[in-house]
């Protein structure tokens, strides 16, 4: 069966697998490209996770909502995502594209929303939405902690307010292996010497972690 190591890693077997393999050829591939299943996954994506932020959290506005929602489907989670489930290692390329471009970020995005959008032709949206929670479930429970303003929008309005440059974060080192990496992120703020220093399984929380500490430290938490 072919990409059968990859229909283990998405939990999914597809019944037709010319959905799954036009999900992989990257835009370069011409009209057999997985453009329109990027869209449709990407519709279908935006749709599963607002309507879960919107049953867990029943007393959060609008607003709250749709930055939880951005917090969750981005281009950045999408491609941290695709490197978990090795979707990289499955991209098909057109003879003008670069080797190696599998690893790019906004490639390895596209290419998960065009999976989750093959999904849901092959299977209906049910299953559909049954795997992007199950693959989304790590990073919406760590939503819990954040329901209400994160450390980074926190530190970024206070200096805003203060008419101060944004904080300038910058990730020192990366360790473990693919799987299981661990970042360690810098922040900087103009008018404080000290940089803080955020660790977590991903940038994003490495961030959080940082800007919780300098606003810890400039004495607002």
């Amino acid at each position: 069966m072919p990409h059968q190591a990859l229909s283990e890693k998405l939990g999914y077997t597809f019944t037709n697998q010319e959905l799954l393999d036009r999900a992989l050829r990257h835009r370069s591939m011409g009209k057999l490209s997985n453009e329109r299943l990027e869209f449709l996954g990407d519709a279908s994506l935006n749709f599963i996770i607002a309507a879960e932020l919107f049953y867990r959290y029943p007393e959060i506005k609008e607003g709250e909502l749709s930055r939880l929602r951005a917090n969750l489907v981005n281009g950045e989670v999408l491609a941290e995502l695709a490197g978990e489930l090795m979707i990289g290692k499955y991209l098909q390329f057109g003879s003008g594209e670069l080797r190696g471009s599998g690893g790019r970020q906004s490639i390895l995005a596209d290419a998960m929303e065009a999976i989750i959008g093959a999904i849901y032709l092959d299977g209906g949206f049910s299953v559909t939405q049954t795997h992007v929670l199950n693959w989304f479930a790590s990073r919406l429970n760590e939503t819990a902690g954040v329901a209400q303003k994160d450390p980074k929008t926190c530190l970024q309005e206070l200096l805003q307010m203060r008419k101060l440059p944004l904080p300038i974060y910058t990730v020192t080192d990366t360790s473990g292996a693919a799987h299981s990496r661990i970042f360690t992120v810098s922040c900087k703020v103009s008018g404080v010497d000290e940089v803080t220093i955020g660790i977590g399984p991903n940038k994003r929380i490495a961030e959080r972690d940082a800007a919780k500490s300098m606003l810890a430290k400039i004495g607002q938490v």
